[in-house]
């Protein structure tokens, strides 16, 4: 005996119904680990921006001890 329309539309359905709830599912776990990669991102690039900061901090350093350097090498 075949089923009835009514019974594989209901199956159908059910297994719609089911897909549907794991696509759910999926959803908030890439909405969560979205917002978590976003955050760590923001954290990276305050992280960067401070170590851009104290590189050019210390460049500025090094050139000023190698200024002084050279102007003591030209003055003995």
């Amino acid at each position: 005996m075949s089923e009835s329309p009514e019974h594989n539309f209901g199956q159908e359905l059910e297994r719609f119904e089911k897909r549907l709830d794991e696509l759910v599912v999926i959803c908030g776990q890439l909405k969560e680990e979205n917002r978590s990669l976003k955050e760590r991102q923001d954290s990276l690039i305050a992280d960067r921006a401070t170590l851009l900061q104290k590189n050019e901090q210390v460049r500025a350093r090094v050139e000023a001890m190698i200024s002084r350097l050279k102007a003591m090498e030209h003055g003995t």
